[in-house]
């Protein structure tokens, strides 16, 4: 149930809540998969405040674990909320897909956690570890597999990046072996990608470019 226009005095905590999101640029598609997760109501126009303010306290007190206090749950669902919203705020302008079945020149279809598309072409992909012990070189060379499977196929035509994010840190030898897989590509300046790499820490992401 949306609250409409009812008085703020009535829902101080909630008051609170849209206070302190409305200073994040958080993009509507994590507005709206959050009001789904949440079964709450969403307008799909107007002001951050707006919107927030249409939004169950349910809705309300997920994003303000998500993004105001940067909590962390067993199943590593907040984490991927605060990747997607980080990939978001790197492509601006373009669409962001979640959840996207892509196919690759081997003809398999990649479930890619975020994909981003500007003009109707996949630009970019990015998978996310949230949960487990930090990513190793095995887990790092299969990450690569998919996003050069991808990049070959006629999807991929116009793929320039892929971003590998960390909620559990990154182990020396993923790096070394991605970074090493990402420079020898770039010799052949039409399957070049950009790799990079990112680690959540101290509530931001970091990137280290492979």
């Amino acid at each position: 149930m949306s609250r409409g226009n009812f008085p703020s005095f009535g829902i101080s905590k909630t008051g609170t809540y849209v206070s302190a999101l409305k200073n994040y640029n958080l993009p509507h598609f994590i507005l709206e998969k959050v009001a789904m997760d949440c079964q709450s109501d969403l307008v799909k126009k107007g002001r951050i405040e707006d919107r927030l303010q249409s939004m169950n306290d349910s809705a309300l007190e997920l994003l303000h674990k998500v993004f105001v206090d940067c909590e962390e749950d067993v199943a590593g669902v907040f984490a991927n909320y605060r990747f997607c919203a980080y990939i978001s705020s790197m492509f601006h302008k373009c669409e962001i897909l979640l959840n996207e079945k892509i196919q690759g020149v081997s003809g398999k279809a990649h479930k890619v956690p975020v994909a981003v598309k500007n003009n109707g072409m996949y630009v970019a992909v990015g998978f996310n570890k949230s949960v487990g012990g930090p990513i190793n070189k095995k887990e790092a060379i299969k990450f690569y597999e998919i996003v050069d499977d991808i990049k070959k196929g006629e999807h991929g035509t116009l793929l320039t990046d892929g971003i590998y994010g960390s909620s559990v840190g990154f182990a020396g030898e993923a790096l070394v072996n991605l970074e090493n897989l990402s420079k020898a590509r770039k010799k052949d300046p039409e399957n070049k990608i950009d790799f990079k790499t990112a680690s959540f820490e101290n509530r931001i992401y970091s990137v280290t470019k492979c």
